[in-house]
């Protein structure tokens, strides 16, 4: 059986990213391993609490020779516009996880509100990528 396991967002700097997927989203982390030889190279993984088969990878744009820096522009380009990656949460009560993250200091660019398949909201990381904060409604079964 084939299982999702990691799923990654390219990130500006892992230790800021960190700080907002902890201390603000509330996730844990998952691994935080530094490998000098392979230059430094750094595994930075975090999770849902209570979820522990799932894990994003918080990955620094690499240089070369991995990445050119022309195509690192073009990642940073799109991480601004928030079309780098987009990662979709769910709760049961979107209205009191909305207010709890934006107590900690998230700022959401959509606020919650109704949509056919339920109630959703948006906001984005420290990097640009998009978040989705969904209470998913039961759809009707076809």
């Amino acid at each position: 059986m084939i299982k999702l396991a990691n799923a990654q967002l390219w990130v500006h700097d892992q230790d800021e990213a960190l700080e907002f997927y902890t201390k603000k989203l509330g996730m844990e982390v998952r691994a935080d391993v530094t490998l000098a030889e392979m230059g430094n190279f750094r595994w930075l993984t975090v999770g849902p609490a209570g979820q522990t088969d799932v894990s994003i990878v918080l990955m620094a744009i690499p240089g070369p020779p991995v990445m050119d820096p022309e195509t690192a522009d073009q990642v940073r380009s799109l991480m601004a516009k928030g079309f780098a990656g987009a990662i979709f949460l769910t709760t049961d009560d979107v209205q009191a996880s909305y207010e709890e993250l934006k107590g900690r200091g998230v700022d959401f660019v959509e606020e919650p509100e109704e949509r056919p398949y339920g109630i959703d909201s948006a906001f984005r990381d420290p990097s640009g990528n998009n978040f989705r904060l969904t209470q998913v409604r039961e759809l009707a079964q076809v």
